[in-house]
């Protein structure tokens, strides 16, 4: 028997990526969820990425049927959830054969042997034992049977099943961990016994077995001290660790508190935007009032009624579903109506891959619709910011009378990071065009001589009544017009409203340098790994290549042309075929613009953006 080792002072590393990989079922978002939990509430700053396969469950042993969850915590500025890891956690030879290739040389691999059957080395296309055969000698190996020592540790609970016992051995991996880098265990338990306060056998079946993992550690020889990561430096506050979906959802809350207007989201469940949907239904106290609707039109069909009655209206979706509200959506621009469509995009055609995330929609959401509809198009960077965005989304519909269109991704909708805490009252204000007092003369399509937006009246109110529909609306009187002259203006004044709205938005600003021979340019959820590699590049001495970062796609900030030209060339970085390129290169002549793109499902790593940036800087 081992005598337990005396634990040495925790080594202090600035930062540390880990990886949790199993089945579907082996509970790796909870894991990796309660590791980064606990190291925000130790003050580290974090970024995260959930990675899972699009099946409710997937074949279990299989390589496409991984579920993994990588966190990135530092005592440093953490932009993204990191290339190569430092730590896997491997619970069956299809996690370590698909993930593998992320670990550093001489780094850590935790595996459940127990896993390790003939029958999952087969279903993991493995022709020998890896444990056995020497592929893994450039790594440091803890084997560990996990799932007996499960067992093991709870032969003495009753009230639970075989499969509930094995289900626990997750926690004896983060137990693992946990002790590893020096974290406390208390924030976890506290969340047994929150979740399951009616299920005691529950509680202390998964405390037992979390601490049975954490003193288990202790006494092995492969682990012979714990490491800590000191706390961030952060701008002072209350902060918490928000999913960009949450995120999202809290932003229109804000919105409609901020304006004084109920919130009202129409919507239909799809992957990865379904947690906006979830979140809000949460806060009926709140006046949300949501909808889930029998499919993707009735769900924007329904925000359009909520608007026209006066509400702060949303719907939500990703690509799929953003294909077919488009006719809605050109509804919603004709009538000059707010509303704010969420797309959260995965990758695709059809259905493509719905669990992973691309930025192909980018053109979709700027003429996606049929005859000339242009809308305002913004983008959220980052899983904080969402909630940014998505208020900025509802402060320029209600202003501009017109649909805005907000990007996510699923990249960092899943992800998750520090977000400081706001008041409502410190926000920017939100105006909004609906008339009160009856006016003489009065006609639907008055408009506001600054950003010609229309008139918002509510129905029911006497003096204000007035025709909607889709059909071409005379300029001043809302009625149904098919005169030539009258289309043609309608169509260019609702252009124009559409650009005028430069005059409220910021102008672009660049990060690290202001001219030189190169400029990176990322718009949306690529910001992360963007900033994160130039800053390493200027970090390394080269101090001519500098970031632009877009959020706001249409109209574009007025200055974009002048920063542009402040640079010898700019590279577009993105994660399709190179959308936002074409659209820069449609609206400015001359530019030595090049195109950098992947299209996997997965976001840049920073490897391959270093190397990419010193490959046009020679």
């Amino acid at each position: 028997m081992r005598t337990p080792m005396v634990k040495n002072q925790p080594e202090t590393l600035e930062a540390v990526i880990i990886r949790f990989v199993g089945d579907s079922g082996d509970g790796m978002q909870l894991t990796g969820t309660q590791f980064s939990d606990t190291s925000a509430m130790f003050g580290n700053d974090i970024a995260t990425f959930p990675n899972y396969p699009a099946e409710i469950r997937a074949p279990q042993g299989s390589l496409y049927g991984v579920s993994g969850f990588q966190v990135h915590i530092g005592s440093v500025e953490i932009s993204t959830p990191g290339d190569e890891v430092d730590l896997l956690v491997a619970m069956n030879p299809a996690g370590l054969k698909t993930n593998l290739h992320a670990v550093k040389p001489g780094h850590t691999i935790i595996v459940d042997t127990d896993a390790f059957t003939k029958k999952n080395l087969e279903k993991a296309q493995y022709e020998t034992n890896p444990l056995e055969d020497g592929s893994l000698a450039n790594y440091r190996i803890i084997e560990v049977a996990m799932t007996s020592l499960t067992k093991e540790a709870l032969k003495d609970i009753s009230g639970l099943d075989n499969k509930s016992i094995t289900r626990t051995k997750n926690m004896f991996a983060l137990g693992m961990v946990y002790w590893m880098y020096d974290r406390s265990l208390d924030h976890t338990i506290a969340f047994f016994n929150k979740k399951f306060k009616s299920r005691p056998e529950i509680i202390e079946a998964n405390t037992k077995v979390l601490n049975t993992g954490y003193y288990f550690a202790e006494t092995l020889e492969l682990i012979p001290n714990a490491y800590t990561i000191s706390p961030a430096k952060m701008e002072a506050g209350t902060y918490r660790i928000i999913m960009g979906n949450t995120a999202t959802a809290w932003g229109f809350l804000a919105a409609a508190e901020k304006s004084g207007l109920e919130l009202f989201l129409g919507s239909y469940p799809i992957t990865p935007a379904s947690d906006i949907l979830h979140e809000l239904v949460k806060h009926r106290h709140f006046g949300v009032k949501s909808l889930q609707a029998e499919d993707e039109i009735a769900g924007v069909t329904s925000a359009i009624g909520a608007s026209f009655a006066g509400d702060l209206a949303i719907t939500t979706t990703s690509g799929p579903g953003l294909a077919l509200k488009g006719e809605a959506i050109g509804l919603a621009m004709m009538l000059e109506l707010p509303l704010v469509v969420v797309n959260v995009q995965r990758g695709g055609p059809s259905t493509g891959l719905p669990t992973k995330t691309e930025q192909s929609d980018l053109l979709q959401a700027l003429y996606g619709r049929n005859g000339e509809s242009p809308l305002i198009v913004i983008a959220a960077s980052t899983p904080a910011n969402c909630f940014d965005f998505a208020y900025e989304a509802a402060k320029l519909t209600l202003e501009h009378m017109t649909p805005v269109l907000l990007l996510s991704d699923g990249y960092i909708a899943n992800g998750s990071a520090p977000w400081k805490i706001k008041s409502v009252n410190d926000m920017p204000e939100i105006k909004n065009n609906k008339v009160k007092d009856v006016v003489e003369n009065w006609h639907p399509y008055d408009r506001d001589e600054k950003t010609l937006a229309r008139n918002w009246a509510i129905p029911g109110i006497p003096g204000f009544e007035h025709r909607v529909g889709g059909l071409e609306k005379d300029r001043v009187s809302g009625n149904v017009s098919y005169a030539p002259e009258n289309h043609e203006y309608m169509t260019k004044i609702r252009a124009e409203k559409i650009k005028r709205v430069q005059d409220y938005i910021p102008e672009l600003s660049t990060e690290f340098a202001n001219k030189g021979d190169l400029l990176v340019i990322g718009w949306g959820g690529t910001y992360g790994s963007l900033h994160s590699a130039v800053k390493q590049m200027n970090e390394e001495g080269n101090r001519n290549i500098g970031y632009a970062h877009f959020n706001y796609i249409n109209p574009l900030p007025k200055n974009t042309e002048k920063i542009l030209r402040q640079f010898k060339k700019v590279v577009v970085c993105e994660l399709n075929t190179g959308q936002f390129a074409k659209v820069l290169k449609m609206n400015f002549n001359g530019l030595d613009i090049v195109q950098f793109n992947k299209i996997q499902g997965l976001p840049f790593s920073n490897g391959e953006l270093i190397e990419k940036f010193k490959q046009l800087l020679e």
